[in-house]
Formats: structure tokens, sequence, C-alpha cells
């Protein structure tokens, strides 16, 4: 009687722990599934950019033929000034993420943070300048740029995210109302200024925050297309992105070398949002807690 009643009270939990297990089996099984299907695209690229151009067209597809091309990636830097083009990349990026981070968390924090009179208003406008798009503004930037002898300079390039993006300013000011102002206070009786509190109190708190922005800006300045067709006229002077249009026209018809360089393009953004994932998605679940 003993064994029966155990058995009695043991079989819903069995049960319950078994239908827990299989309900997460199966929610592992379609985020795996779901993974798979994102990231072949990218096996792909790495893999064929490691064949020659006849296993590009053999069918049916393989994805890896033996010996691997890993020439392919010496050849682009034969081909074209890659590491120019890296190095070109590089700095603009650098540019950019420093001045978006210093700049959208200054304004940020004026909003935020401070009192003053049309402070509302002025945000309001500078949320309506997102509405406004890019290729509107291009014609009017050139000519300004041009006045200033800055065409065919990395200047154009990352001079406007001196300026406080729209969209990051509304980041960040959301991640600053979350912080709580007995912290400033307390600041303040202890004499510290306002860019006291703005540089020791606010910023080492959303962090999380400025790595989302840092991410963006980085992304949105090495894929940069636009900007260097416009404003870069010399070779020696493009970025990543503009120099793989100039391979694709010199060497369209070499895939998998084009392939090759691709992939190289892809590479540093990864390594970032690989490291910096963390960061990443805690500054975007964390952002507009409170508004």
């Amino acid at each position: 009687m003993k064994t029966m009643s155990k058995k009695n009270i043991n079989g819903p939990k069995i049960r319950l722990a078994n239908k827990k297990f299989l309900a997460g089996l199966v929610k592992y099984l379609i985020i795996s599934t779901g993974a798979a299907i994102f990231i072949f695209p990218l096996i792909w690229l790495v893999s064929s950019s490691l064949k020659t151009i006849d296993q590009l067209y053999i069918l049916p597809p393989k994805l890896i033929f033996l010996p691997i091309q890993w020439r392919n990636y010496v050849i682009i830097w034969d081909y074209a000034p890659i590491l120019r083009f890296l190095l070109n990349s590089l700095y603009v990026v650098i540019m950019t993420v420093i001045g978006s981070i210093l700049s959208c968390s200054i304004v940020a924090y004026s909003f935020a943070r401070l009192r003053w009179p049309g402070r509302d208003i002025c945000f309001l406008l500078l949320l309506a300048t997102m509405m406004i798009p890019y290729p509107v503004t291009i014609i009017p930037l050139y000519l300004i740029f041009n006045i200033l002898g800055w065409i065919d300079s990395f200047k154009p390039l990352w001079i406007q995210s001196w300026f406080a993006g729209a969209f990051y300013v509304f980041l960040l000011r959301q991640f600053f109302l979350s912080i709580p102002r007995e912290l400033e206070d307390a600041a303040k009786i202890d004499g510290c200024s306002y860019f006291g509190i703005y540089w020791r109190i606010i910023l080492p708190l959303v962090k999380p925050a400025l790595t989302t922005v840092a991410i963006f800006s980085f992304m949105g300045a090495w894929n940069d297309f636009i900007g260097p067709l416009i404003f870069i006229n010399s070779v020696n002077k493009m970025t990543i992105a503009l120099g793989l249009s100039f391979f694709l026209r010199a060497y369209g018809g070499e895939f998998h070398l084009m392939l090759a360089a691709s992939t190289v393009m892809i590479v540093p953004v990864l390594l970032l949002f690989f490291f910096t994932q963390r960061y990443f998605i805690r500054g975007i679940v964390l952002t507009g807690l409170k508004g």
C-alpha cells in the first residue's frame, strides 16, 4: 500500500517534469533551427571564399572542397589596396564613434537632467529631424563641405557625428531618465558641478547605453556607402564599403575573390558584436524603462 501511495503521489510530478522537459526540448530545437537558418548565409559566404571560381558553379553545390583555397585571401591584397581601405574605414569609424558618444551623451544629459526654457519643444524638434531622409540633405551638405574645401577628405564622413544624431540622443535620454535623482542631488551637496555630475556620476552608470550607441555608430560608419561615394574621389582614400565596389568593377567576374573581400569586410563587425553583445543587449533592454 505504501508503494502504491508513493507512485500515486510521484506520478503527477513525473508527468509534469516530462512535460517541462519536452517543452524545453521543443523550444531549443526551434531556436537552434532558426539560428542555423540565419547563420547559413554567413557559413556559405566563408566557404565560397575558400573555393576556386570553377568550384562555385559545381552542381550539386558542396560546402567544402579540398584543398581549401587559402590563397584567395592572399590574392585580394595584390588585386586592390584592401589594407588601405581597412585603415581608412578604421579612422572614420573611430572618429565617428568618439563624436557620437560625446555629443549625443551631452545633449541627452541636457534634455534628461537639466531644466531650461523650451527644453521639451527643442526635444520635439530634434525628434522631428528623424523624419528627414538622408538623401534630402546630401546636396546642402555637399555645398557646405565644398565651400570648406573638405571634398575628397575624411572630414565629411565623420564630422556630422559630432553634432548629436537624434536617434542616439533619444536612446540615451531614455536611459538617463532611469537614473535616480538622489545620486545627482548628493553630488550637488558635495559641490559637484553639472559637468562633474555628467562626467563622474552619469556616464559610469550608462555604459550599456553608450556601448549600444558605439556599436550602432560603428556599423553605420563601417557600412556607409553613400557618404564615401559622394565625398571621396581618390582611390587611396576609399573606405572598405566603397573599396568593395571598386573591387567589383575591376574584378567583378572573379566571384570567389569578391566573396573573400566581403568576408574581410564583415569580420570586424562580427568581432565587435561578439565581444560587446552583453552590453549591447542590456542597453537595448533597459532603454525606455522610464519615459
